[in-house]
C-alpha cells in the first residue's frame, strides 16, 4: 500500500539522523540551553530576517498551540480563528482546557479575512457579558492546503493592531506554504506581520519539533515558565535544536518543501487532465480530490488516503498528501491508476 494519507508518516531527513549519530555522546546542558539550540535559533533568525526574536523550541504542535495562546491571552479572552482551524478541528479542546474559547469563522477556502476581524471585535469590545477576542490564529498553509498572499496578512495584522490583538500564524507546514508561487508572502514578511509564528519541523523533515519565534516584545517575558508549566520543556531539547539547524542550513527546509509541492502538482494536473473535480483547488502539498465512491474504492486497493468530507450521495472528497520524501514511484503508480478510473 502507499500512503498519501499525511506528511508526517516518514522519519526524519538523513543529515539529521546523521548529525544526532555524530553527537550522540557529547554532554551537554539541558532544557534548551545547549549549543545546538543557541545555533538553531540563530540560524532561523537569519532565515527568517529576525534578529530580535526570541526562539523557543517545543516538541509537538498542539503542544506548542497550547502554550502560545495561553501565554497570551487574559482568562477573558477567546481566539479567533477558522472554523476548520486546526485548534478548532484537531486538537480535542486543548486550548479550550486552557480555560480559553475557540472563536470559529466562517470561511470558503481556509482563509479569513480582516474585514472579518473587524467586525467581530467590533461587536465584542465593550461586552463583559461576552468572550472578548484577545487574538487571531491562522494557518499558514491552511488546512485546506491555501494560502494567504502579502496582502491578506498585513491586513490581518493591521486589523488586529487597530483592535488591540495579537496576529498568530501557525506555521506547522509553513515550508510548503512558502514554496508555492501562489503567495508572494517572504520568511522576511512573517516577523513584519505577526506578533508569533511558528516554523514546523514535524511535517517536514524533522522527527519532531516546532520552532516558535515570539516577535511581540511584549510577549516574550517568561514564556519559558509556561513551556515549564505546561510539561513543554524538553530536558535533552538539544535533540530538537539539531534538528532544526540542520534543516535552516543550505536553504533545506525550503528546498524539502519544493519537493513535496512540485510531488503534488504532478498529481494536481493529472487528476485535472482525467477530469476528476477538486474540493478546493489548493496550491501547496495538500490535494482534495472529489471522487466516486466506485473510483475511490477501486484506488484504496492501493492507495491510503485521509477521508475528508462527503459532497453528495455517491461522491466523498480525500485529503492527497505529499511529504519532503515522497518518491517519484508513489506518484507514478497515482497518476496511472487515475487515468484507468471509470469515469
Amino acid at each position: 500500500m502507499i500512503n498519501l494519507a499525511s506528511d508526517y508518516l516518514e522519519g526524519c531527513h538523513p543529515n539529521i539522523l546523521k548529525k544526532l549519530a555524530e553527537v550522540n555522546e557529547q554532554q551537554t546542558p539541558g532544557y534548551g540551553r545547549d549549543p545546538f539550540c543557541e545555533e538553531a535559533a540563530a540560524e532561523i533568525r537569519r532565515v527568517f530576517s529576525c534578529p530580535d526574536s526570541d526562539v523557543h523550541f517545543l516538541v509537538g504542535g498542539t503542544q506548542t498551540n497550547s502554550v502560545v495562546i495561553s501565554s497570551i491571552l487574559r482568562p477573558y479572552e477567546g481566539v479567533l480563528c477558522p472554523v476548520s482551524g486546526h485548534i478548532n478541528q484537531h486538537e480535542t479542546g486543548a486550548i479550550e482546557a486552557t480555560g480559553h474559547k475557540v472563536m470559529g469563522l466562517t470561511h470558503k477556502d481556509g482563509k479569513i479575512t480582516a474585514a472579518q476581524v473587524r467586525v467581530i471585535t467590533a461587536l465584542q469590545e465593550d461586552d463583559e457579558h461576552t468572550v472578548r477576542p484577545g487574538m487571531v490564529y491562522i494557518s499558514l498553509s491552511t488546512e485546506y492546503g491555501t494560502v494567504y498572499n502579502l496582502t491578506e496578512l498585513r491586513d490581518l495584522y493591521k486589523a488586529c493592531r487597530s483592535s488591540g490583538i495579537y496576529l498568530y500564524v501557525d506555521g506547522a507546514r509553513l515550508g510548503y506554504g512558502l514554496s508555492t508561487p501562489f503567495t508572494n508572502i517572504t520568511p522576511a514578511d512573517l516577523p513584519k506581520y505577526t506578533d508569533v509564528f511558528t516554523v514546523g519541523g514535524t511535517k517536514q523533515g524533522a522527527l519532531l519539533g516546532e520552532a516558535v519565534v515570539i516577535n511581540n516584545p511584549a510577549l516574550k517575558k517568561d514564556f519559558r515558565y509556561m513551556m515549564k508549566r505546561a510539561g513543554a520543556m524538553l530536558a535533552k531539547g538539544r535533540l530538537i535544536g539539531i534538528q532544526f539547524s540542520e534543516l535552516m542550513k543550505n536553504n533545506l527546509y525550503f528546498d524539502l518543501a519544493k519537493k513535496a509541492v512540485g510531488q503534488a502538482d504532478r498529481i494536481r494536473a493529472a487528476l485535472l487532465k482525467a477530469g476528476i473535480p477538486l474540493l478546493v483547488d489548493s496550491p501547496t502539498n495538500q490535494l482534495f480530490p472529489i471522487f466516486t465512491d466506485e473510483q475511490l474504492e477501486t484506488l484504496e486497493e492501493s492507495f491510503i488516503f485521509s477521508p475528508w468530507e462527503r459532497v453528495n450521495d455517491s461522491s466523498t472528497a480525500v485529503r492527497v498528501c505529499t511529504s519532503w520524501c515522497t518518491p517519484d514511484s508513489h506518484v507514478d503508480a497515482l497518476i496511472k491508476a487515475v487515468k484507468e478510473l471509470k469515469k
